[in-house]
């Protein structure tokens, strides 16, 4: 049997990271300007400011100008890359005129995709590269193939999945020598399924429960770091209530983080920071102001009680648990 050598690039007191896809203007091909460039480094600047040093990016973010956009920060702050671990991800194609967008995670899309997240970070390496979802076509012998080889190549460090269940990661971990070292799963306050299934099993609301059960205790029992995007649920809890339990929430919310002294940002943070499986939520805001109100998410111990903990999750499910 072969021995799996850890490389990850974590520390271990990651407790968020800085999603990048809000950089580099919009969705589209239009070029990034000196606008973009000045937008991008305020954000960058303000999420080392707030204690978080792992940037996220995925190839597809804004065509591609994510990327672009942080490579120019890179290119002109000498000693940054040294500070912090670059992640990205590959695996999705974009529509392009008559194809349709689609997964791919075939070995020779895998290793051009990595070329040009290189080119556009203006960097050697990766640190850690997730294929972003799973593609239903893959080989998962196939997939390893580009994997292993970057590894040899030393120009990804680590690597990780996104949206995968615990029996994907097992499949394609059956294939390699080094460990998969993080799971990037849509979590939030909002967003519940992944502990809902955990609760509701062998009741009747478990039908409408749609995350893989077992995926978070896989995780935990093979070293994989959970990391949660939409973290703040696109800003629900914090000004954009629309459901009567909402409203409830964001009141439970904003009287916490008053009674702690902190912000209705970290609350929501603490609360994915709480649960046991150490999950590092990923803050996905371009605005500055916005970043830095999770900064005591990044510096200080979640300060929720077991109470305090239920209490969100009751306020925000709108029912009492089963």
């Amino acid at each position: 049997m072969t021995t799996r050598q850890n490389t990850s690039p974590y520390t271990g007191d990651e407790r968020l990271l800085y999603g990048c896809m809000g950089l580099g203007g919009g969705w589209d091909t239009t070029p990034y300007g000196a606008t973009e460039i000045k937008e991008a480094e305020a954000a960058v600047e303000a999420a080392l400011d707030s204690g978080i040093t792992v940037f996220d990016h995925a190839d597809i973010y804004r065509h591609g100008k994510s990327e672009a956009v942080f490579g120019e920060i890179l290119d002109r702050a000498p000693g940054l890359r040294e500070r912090i671990v670059l992640q990205t991800k590959c695996g999705i194609r974009l529509a392009d005129g008559d194809l349709p967008g689609m997964y791919d995670l075939r070995s020779e899309t895998i290793v051009r995709q990595v070329e040009g997240s290189l080119g556009r970070l203006r960097t050697d390496f990766i640190d850690v590269l997730l294929l972003h979802r799973p593609d239903p076509l893959a080989d998962p012998e196939d997939t390893a193939r580009a994997l292993t080889a970057l590894h040899r190549q030393k120009l990804v460090r680590a690597f990780g999945v996104s949206n995968m269940s615990a029996a994907q990661i097992a499949l394609l971990q059956a294939h390699l020598d080094f460990p998969l070292v993080a799971d990037q799963l849509e979590m939030s306050l909002h967003h519940r399924d992944w502990l809902e299934a955990g609760v509701l099993v062998n009741t009747p609301e478990a039908a409408n429960v749609g995350f893989p059960l077992g995926t978070l205790e896989h995780c935990r029992a093979n070293g994989i770091r959970i990391q949660a995007w939409s973290a703040l649920a696109r800003g629900r809890f914090t000004g954009l209530e629309e459901t009567p339990a909402e409203r409830a929430t964001a009141r439970l919310v904003s009287s916490l983080a008053e009674a702690k002294g902190t912000t209705p940002e970290t609350i929501l943070l603490w609360w994915l920071q709480r649960h046991p499986a150490r999950i590092a939520p990923v803050i996905g805001s371009a605005r500055p102001e916005r970043i830095r109100a999770c900064g005591d998410a990044a510096r200080r111990e979640p300060e929720l009680t077991h109470e305090e903990w239920y209490g969100l999750w009751i306020t925000a499910r709108g029912a009492a648990l089963p």
